[in-house]
């Protein structure tokens, strides 16, 4: 058996590279209009919210989510950078 997922579009990512990529996206406002949760509202930086995201799943699957939605928006050459 595989450990590859080559159909999963988080493989190979950290925690911290999607919360930093959404946060660069979108801003701490931004993501906390799309998900309402205090360490994106709160005096919000990457390591807080990284603390809340290890031991909050419901949290973190969608922070997940919005990624991977996000991924889905950009076009395949912006994928390919």
């Amino acid at each position: 058996m595989s450990n590859e997922q080559p159909n999963n579009p988080l493989h190979g990512l950290t925690l911290e590279m999607v919360v930093t990529s959404l946060q660069e996206r979108y801003g701490w406002d931004g993501l906390a209009q799309r998900i309402d949760i205090n360490c994106f509202k709160n005096d919000p930086s990457i390591k807080s919210s990284l603390k809340f995201l290890r031991k909050t799943q419901w949290a973190r699957d969608k922070v997940e989510s919005l990624y991977i939605s996000t991924l889905e928006q950009k076009s395949p050459w912006e994928r390919a950078k």
